[in-house]
This record gives structure tokens, sequence and C-alpha cells, in this order.
């Protein structure tokens, strides 16, 4: 099968943990993956007065580089992530494009001082990849308060919510999947 995401990690250094999202990823939604590398540039995503970096600037740079890729690009980090109108965010995406980025600090229980838990930081990390690759196949927040698009301002909404898609987000993410299916079998080779 064919990969339709590339994965990049940026401080990321828990290998088990990518190799468990990504398998579950491709069972749980049939999504293939590879893991790539890429030389991040930082200077320019950090902002010293929040001591956090700038998540569009960090997916930006991923985009750039695979302009010829039909993959979705999406980087997990451990670095604390902001966009300018909020104080944090769990992860950033397009909407309807193609790259984004998730952050597992604030999913960690050492972040607010409290014993790590491998089980529920994988399943606060499932949350949130399953809810950025929901904005990368074109769905919006929804607001029913179990579904994995739902908006996510705290960690414990990100656990009061499931790993799964509502049945109408679910039914726009599978036809989003169909129509890029469609669209990639029917792109013409590129030269290299």
């Amino acid at each position: 099968m064919r990969a339709q995401l590339e994965i990049f990690t940026l401080n990321f250094f828990q290998h088990e943990l990518l190799i468990a999202l990504r398998e579950w990823l491709a069972l749980e939604f049939n999504l293939h993956s590879l893991e790539s590398s890429f030389s991040f540039s930082l200077d320019e995503s950090f902002d010293p007065a929040r001591r956090q970096y700038h998540a569009t600037r960090i997916w930006e740079q991923v985009l750039k580089a695979r302009q010829g890729s039909h993959h979705k690009l999406l980087v997990i980090t451990e670095y604390d992530l902001f966009i300018p109108v909020l104080t944090f965010v769990f992860g950033e995406a397009q909407l309807g494009g193609r790259a984004g980025i998730v952050s597992i600090c604030r999913l960690l229980e050492s972040f607010y001082g409290l014993v790590p838990n491998q089980d529920l930081l994988f399943q606060r990390l499932c949350k949130e990849v399953v809810h950025e690759l929901g904005h990368l196949y074109g769905l919006r927040h929804c607001y029913m308060p179990s579904c994995v698009m739902g908006p996510s301002t705290t960690v414990e909404r990100v656990d009061a919510k499931e790993w799964k898609f509502c049945p109408e987000c679910l039914e726009t993410f599978a036809r989003a999947r169909e129509d890029l299916a469609m669209k990639l079998s029917h792109t013409p080779p590129k030269k290299r």
C-alpha cells in the first residue's frame, strides 16, 4: 500500500510511540505513513518572550520543502507550540491543505507535575493527530461533545472526547479521502 502521510519528528525521541501511532493509523483508518527526516530551521519559529514555537512557521517549512509531494505532511514534536491568537495549541493544520503539526508537550502528564503515563499519552496523541488530519482533509471543528473534531482548549477536553469522528465528520473525512485518491489516480507522472 502506498503511503498517504509523511511524518516528520522535531525534538521527539519517543520512537516506540511513533511506531505505535503509525500502526494504529494504518489499522483504524487504513492510513499508511512513512517517517521522513527534515532539517528544521527554528530561528524564526521560536518566540523568546513566550518560550514557545510558532506552529505555523514550522509546518510551513515542511510544506515548502515538499512542494512536489502528494502526501499529507505532519510534524510531531515535544516543543510547546502557539499561534499568535492563542496562548498555546496542541496542534495546527492547514484546513483542506497538506501540512500540520502536533505537539505532545502539553499532552504529557509531567507538564502538569503528574506521574508520566504512556498509555494516556498515546491516547491523547492519537486524538490530536486524528484531529489535525481531519483539518487537513477539510473538516472544521465539530460541536458534538464526543467527536474527535471538537476543539481542544485544555488537556481535560482532549481526554473527554473520543478518538473517533461523529457520523457526519466520518462521512466528510471518507469523502475527502476518496476525492484525493481519485485526483491522485488521474495525475500524470512528473519527470524528476
